[in-house]
């Protein structure tokens, strides 16, 4: 009898090929300090908006939607790092209104 061991192996060959977006690690750091500005709300949704390379700096844009007891609110953050070095600048945030 044969073993079979083909097929078995497949799905992890498959899995180890997912390749994780650049800006995974820039979004975890966007996620974290949501959190910390915002302690008392749910993040309910999150979206990576767009990547802006510069010659000195990178940005990363994310939209996060929030809800603090009845009120929801987007926030759009912004990671801002180094283009050679790739270490962590700043981050901003701007409150989106609700109409």
């Amino acid at each position: 009898m044969t073993s079979g061991s083909g097929t078995s192996d497949a799905p992890v060959a498959a899995l180890s090929k997912v390749e994780v977006p650049a800006y995974a690690k820039w979004s975890r750091l966007a996620i974290k300090q949501t959190m910390l500005k915002y302690p008392h709300a749910d993040i309910k949704d999150y979206l990576h908006i767009a990547t802006d390379s510069k010659k000195v700096t990178n940005t990363e844009k994310f939209q996060l939607w929030l809800k603090e007891e009845e009120r929801e609110f987007g926030v759009l953050v912004t990671v801002t790092y180094s283009a050679e070095t790739g270490k962590f600048i700043r981050i901003d945030f701007q409150e989106i209104p609700v109409n």
